[in-house]
């Protein structure tokens, strides 16, 4: 797979785990925006490479978030 497929499918997927975001999908969707337009020139593999190893790291912050909140508003639900 091509950095360049990794780069778009890292996007992809993190556009689709911003629309749970707690400050909202449009706020979500510029800063993402914002930082993968600041690094489209980019050009030394070993940076993209590092860049994408922290956009899987804020994918897995992402998911360990929605899980979190999932968790108190089910123990709100059934614990007082």
């Amino acid at each position: 797979m091509s950095q360049r497929s990794k780069v778009i499918q890292l996007y992809k997927t993190l556009l689709y785990m911003g629309r749970d975001y707690p400050k909202g999908y449009e706020y979500f969707r510029t800063r993402l925006r914002k930082v993968f337009n600041k690094n489209k020139e980019e050009s030394n593999p070993k940076k993209i490479e590092e860049m994408l190893e922290h956009g899987h790291y804020v994918v897995k912050e992402l998911e360990t978030l929605y899980m979190l909140r999932k968790y108190r508003t089910l123990k709100q639900r059934y614990y007082d």
